[in-house]
């Protein structure tokens, strides 16, 4: 159901994004600026980072495949990233922050953070269609390509952890079913709600806090030395779905959004309660019990997950509650 295979290039939000557009469309990546003195949650990094990422997923219409590897590009990825991490380092410190057993035990506390600063708490008790049109629409960046980030890190785990890891991402991917894949099923929601279903369609629409959240997941995929933070933000995900898609399911009831837009959700509440098992016992386990120096990795990638994910909570409350839309007013749908 998923339309097209690569979006049109996004427009630029200022001079980082401005440049890697350019260079995609034939230009010189050694004009990009130095991104040192830019906000690193900001629109115009997190749009250009995003955007360079995006290289190793479907690409853009127009933009030639062996740009994937292009050294010049790769120079800009890179530091753009530094900047990234070196803030995602500085504001998500690890010291005293304990082990992955304790992070993840913190994690399934329900609820694991105040209802006053939950998403999924607000839309099942007051959320509007339109609100959920909007999740929606921001949650597609992540949710129409859902579980191709965590893969990268299959070849860089081996024996429990690799076994378990393929194993989640089987369901992930459908169990061999074209039509059970996670990404088809949420583009059969955004159907439901009267979203356009097509890959990349709103970039445009999303608000730097949720671009930052799935390129997190690009940074630590694509970098092996990042491997058991990507455990850990997989971890987190997984932790806490199942509780999370039970609100929202409900909210798609209460609002009729349609069974399709429910059946997502209620497919999350049971596969990743299960999933949730396998996570901290096998694959974080597992990768623990043979490179046990890893934990405080691992640790990093659960407290930057959740980092992240309460900056774009607190801008989608502080919209919603203020009677206004989340989406980059102009571009919404």
């Amino acid at each position: 159901m998923t339309g097209r295979l690569s979006p049109p290039l996004p427009e630029p939000r200022g001079p980082l994004s401005a440049a890697v557009t350019a260079a995609l469309r034939g230009g010189d990546p050694a004009s990009a600026p130095s991104p040192a003195h830019c906000a690193p949650y900001g629109d115009d990094l997190q749009l250009a980072l995003y955007t360079l990422y995006e290289l190793h997923y479907r690409s853009f219409e127009g933009v030639p495949d062996n740009l994937e590897w292009n050294s010049g590009l790769l120079n800009v990825r890179a530091a753009l990233e530094d900047r990234f991490l070196n803030a995602l380092r500085t504001d998500v410190p690890v010291a005293g922050a304990g082990t992955a057993t304790r992070a993840l035990a913190e994690l399934q506390v329900e609820p694991a953070t105040d209802p006053e600063d939950s998403v999924s708490h607000f839309l099942q008790a007051e959320g509007t269609l339109q609100h959920l049109r909007e999740y929606a629409t921001l949650r597609s960046l992540y949710h129409l390509k859902e579980a191709d980030p965590h893969a990268w890190v299959i070849p860089r785990l081996h024996g429990r952890a690799k076994a378990a890891m393929v194993a989640v991402e089987y369901d992930e991917f459908g169990a061999g079913r074209a039509d059970e894949i996670h990404a088809e099923l949420f583009a059969a929601l955004m159907a439901d709600l009267g979203l356009d279903t097509a890959y990349g369609r709103y970039v445009d629409a999303a608000p730097a806090e949720a671009l930052a959240t799935v390129n997190l997941m690009s940074l630590l995929g694509l970098h092996r030395s990042l491997r058991a933070a990507l455990v850990g933000h997989f971890a987190a995900v997984e932790v806490t779905s199942s509780p999370a898609s039970r609100r929202l399911a409900e909210a798609m009831r209460r609002t009729g959004a349609g069974p399709a837009a429910v059946r997502f959700y209620t497919e999350h509440i049971e596969a990743d309660a299960v999933h949730e098992q396998v996570v901290r016992r096998d694959v974080v386990g597992g990768l623990l019990e043979s490179e046990p120096h890893l934990d405080t990795d691992v640790v990093f990638g659960i407290l930057a997950t959740t980092f992240l994910e309460d900056r774009l909570a607190a801008r989608l409350l502080r919209a919603w509650r203020e009677g206004a839309t989340a989406l980059r007013a102009d571009k919404a749908p």
